[in-house]
């Protein structure tokens, strides 16, 4: 997410400590928040898609080729 956006995301909360937002500015920081969870999301998944377990046998899993908890084998 880009640093302006990110600034505004901050300027229109510390606006609505101090006062109602307009439907306007309410709408436009959902907008920014929904953008921001997405980054933040998308980080994550990368994070974690590059991250490698060490077992105490020494072997190494990559979290990306590991089955999730519940699926079909």
């Amino acid at each position: 997410m880009e640093k302006k956006k990110l600034d505004r995301l901050s300027e229109l909360t510390a606006i609505s400590r101090q006062r109602e937002l307009t439907q306007q500015e309410k709408s436009e920081r959902e907008s920014l928040r929904w953008e921001y969870r997405q980054s933040v999301l998308a980080n994550f998944t990368n994070t974690l898609e590059h991250t490698t377990i060490v077992e105490p046998d020494g072997s190494k899993i990559k979290v990306s080729d590991m089955k999730r908890s519940g699926e079909d084998k």
